[in-house]
């Protein structure tokens, strides 16, 4: 064999190869049929995505996303990976849906497709117990934080310059709590149920000093024009749910 021959054998699996790489998906197909779907969510955005005693990933959209899967008859694959690198996930084709308590919005509609929404929500600041914080008029000078590309960031930010305070921004949940605890900002801005879960549970030792502002909704998001299926058949399923009463089961198990 000549070295033209060689080489145009060693080019042909290269090709083949990177044909086979740009035709991949994050999806599978099991022996009996069924897909298996990777899922994408946060780390911990209680009482949505949390872990229990033994590591295990439970919270309101977990259950959801099990119940619906089991009802739909199809297989997911749970990836935890921070809010922001369940969106890139989902993005670069690596999950094929996202449920992490995601505020559906007119500008995350320009990258996603929205379930049908799933949950009622809004944002409240929160502040350490003994704070004297009262309000946003407060707030002037001081730092305030919240976590990155969720709905306290963006309202914490519409209402930055008419109160005078500055923004701390963090990846983790865990870590805008540590920086109210240790004194670094004297306010942090969440998702209201979220943090009345907290202050209910005794996991953080807060107190809502506020209302709850910009009512918004949940959905499970894919990737825009893409995994049409998917997000039909979680829309069939929580509309099953919802009439089953199973889905008012797995709120109540979380209140």
């Amino acid at each position: 064999m000549n070295t033209k021959t060689i080489l145009k054998g060693a080019l042909a699996i290269v090709l083949g190869a990177s044909l086979v790489g740009c035709g991949s998906s994050s999806s599978s197909s099991s022996s009996d049929g069924s897909k298996t779907y990777v899922i994408a969510t946060d780390k911990t955005f209680s009482p949505f995505e949390m872990t229990d005693k033994k590591g295990n990933l439970i919270g309101i959209d977990m259950d959801l996303i099990r119940a619906i899967a089991k009802d739909q008859k199809f297989k997911i694959k749970i990836n935890s990976l921070g809010f922001d690198a369940a969106c890139t996930a989902l993005e670069s084709g690596e999950a094929d849906g996202v449920i992490s308590g995601m505020t559906i919005t007119d500008e995350r509609k320009k990258k996603y497709d929205f379930s049908d929404q799933y949950f009622q929500s809004g944002v409240s600041m929160a502040v350490a117990k003994n704070s004297k914080i009262k309000n946003y008029k407060d707030l002037k000078g001081k730092t305030v934080v919240a976590k990155t590309s969720t709905a306290g960031l963006s309202f914490a930010q519409s209402i930055q310059k008419k109160y005078g305070f500055k923004i701390r921004v963090v990846e983790e949940s865990s870590l805008m709590y540590q920086t109210v605890n240790s004194g670094e900002a004297v306010a942090c801005f969440e998702d209201t149920p979220v943090l009345k879960y907290m202050i209910g549970q005794g996991q953080v030792n807060f107190k809502l000093a506020s209302k709850n502002e910009d009512p918004c909704y949940y959905g499970f998001a894919v990737k825009k024009g893409e995994n049409k299926t998917l997000l039909s058949k979680f829309n069939k399923g929580l509309a099953k749910l919802k009439k089953n009463g199973q889905y008012k089961k797995i709120l109540a198990k979380y209140e």
